[in-house]
């Protein structure tokens, strides 16, 4: 006996990129981000007087994991030049992340250069974004997330430090506050998505 085509169990393919569009759209993943960031700021904070290897552990453990969810945040954008904007703002993580992670005995002044080029290019793009891509809900949320990251590249890399301990509190204070802001979109996201619902 056969069975006739439309009786046959149908298996749907979803595209990669469909899937990634809808994760990465998610409000739980803005929170999965946000929680990214706040962890290791929080973690940095509590124990400043560790060494300098923990610290670039850390920082380079949450660059790599913020690269991961940028990438698939980077689906969500509509048009090309936000969707461009977020893939190379996870590029910048992953290689940020990298340079930290393979010589994590390196000088405060590099772990410094690194990280404050990292912030201030990633909020550049997340200004853009935000300015460009129309479709984008809570957009002035996003270009102040930008602007905090610009900022606070800045003032990694305008006021250097002259101990570990003070550069685990820098960048301890920038995650905490960079987290909180994320953490906010995330809820914010949520919102949103629940009124469309």
């Amino acid at each position: 006996m056969t069975v006739p085509p439309s009786a046959a169990p149908q298996h749907t393919q979803s595209d990669p990129e469909d899937v990634l569009k809808q994760v990465g759209a998610a409000w739980y993943w803005a929170l999965g981000l946000a929680l990214a960031t706040l962890i290791p700021g929080i973690l940095v904070l509590v124990w400043p007087d560790e060494t300098l290897h923990i610290l670039a552990v850390i920082i380079g453990l949450q660059l790599l994991v913020a690269g991961v969810f940028r990438f698939v945040g980077a689906f969500s954008h509509s048009g090309d030049g936000g969707r461009l904007a977020g893939v190379l703002i996870a590029v910048l993580a992953f290689l940020a992340g990298v340079l930290v992670l393979r010589h994590p005995m390196q000088t405060i002044g590099a772990l410094t250069l690194i990280v404050g080029v990292f912030w201030l290019l990633t909020g550049v793009l997340t200004a853009f974004t935000a300015i460009g891509d129309h479709s984008l809900p809570h957009r002035g949320l996003r270009f102040g997330l930008g602007a905090l990251g610009a900022v606070a590249g800045v003032v990694v890399l305008c006021f250097p430090v002259d101990s570990a301990v003070a550069l685990t509190r820098l960048l301890g204070l920038w995650l905490v506050l960079l987290g909180v802001f994320e953490l906010v979109m995330a809820f914010a996201l949520r919102s949103a998505t629940r009124r469309i619902s």
